[in-house]
C-alpha cells in the first residue's frame, strides 16, 4: 500500500476531527439548510460508511457501497462521530504494509441499479479520500449558512485547487 494514500486520508480524517471539535452538537445536528436540508452529522456518517463498506468488504473481496450502514449515531453523537474516525484511522494505519497488488470487486448503484467494477484497494481508498472532500465542501456550504466561522486550511477544497483560491473555512 502507497503510504501516501493513507497519510492523505489520515489527514482529511484529522481535519475532521479538528472541526467535530470546534462545533457544538446543535450545529452538528441542524439541518435547516437548504437546498438538500441534511446536517454536518449526516455528511460525516455518510463519509464513514463509505470508509466503512471499504474495510467492511475486504475479507470478502467484495465492497458493496450500497449496502452502509446509515448508522444515525454517528450523524447525531460528535464522540461517537470522533471515535469512528480515530479507530478508522487506526485500522487505515495497519494497510501500510499490506500486499495490493490484486483486484477488489467494488459494488454501486450508478443510477441505473447496481454495478460491479474493479479497483486496486489504494484506488478505492483514493476515490473515497475525493468522496470525504467533495462533502467537506457541503459542509463548509453548511457552516457558512448557519454563520459559524471556523478555520482548517483547505478544508473542503480538493488539493488541486490553486493555493490562492484554497482557503478553506
Amino acid at each position: 500500500m502507497k503510504k501516501v494514500i493513507i497519510s492523505s486520508i489520515n489527514y482529511n480524517l484529522s481535519n475532521a476531527v479538528a472541526l467535530l471539535n470546534e462545533i457544538d452538537l446543535e450545529t452538528y445536528r441542524n439541518d435547516s439548510i437548504g437546498p438538500y436540508y441534511s446536517s454536518i452529522g449526516s455528511h460525516v456518517r455518510h463519509i464513514l460508511d463509505f470508509f466503512d463498506c471499504i474495510i467492511s468488504g475486504l475479507d470478502t473481496n467484495n465492497i458493496d457501497l450500497t449496502s452502509r450502514k446509515r448508522d444515525e449515531n454517528l450523524s447525531t453523537n460528535i464522540n461517537a462521530a470522533i471515535d469512528f474516525i480515530y479507530e478508522l484511522q487506526k485500522t487505515l494505519t495497519s494497510f501500510i504494509d499490506v500486499n495490493t497488488d490484486y483486484l477488489v470487486h467494488v459494488t454501486d448503484n450508478l443510477g441505473q441499479g447496481n454495478v460491479t467494477v474493479d479497483y486496486t484497494l489504494e484506488s478505492i481508498l483514493a476515490h473515497a479520500n475525493s468522496h470525504a472532500v467533495h462533502h467537506y465542501a457541503s459542509i463548509g456550504y453548511i457552516l457558512s449558512r448557519l454563520g459559524v466561522e471556523i478555520k482548517i486550511s483547505g478544508f473542503g477544497y480538493n488539493p488541486t485547487t490553486p493555493i490562492s483560491k484554497r482557503e478553506g473555512i
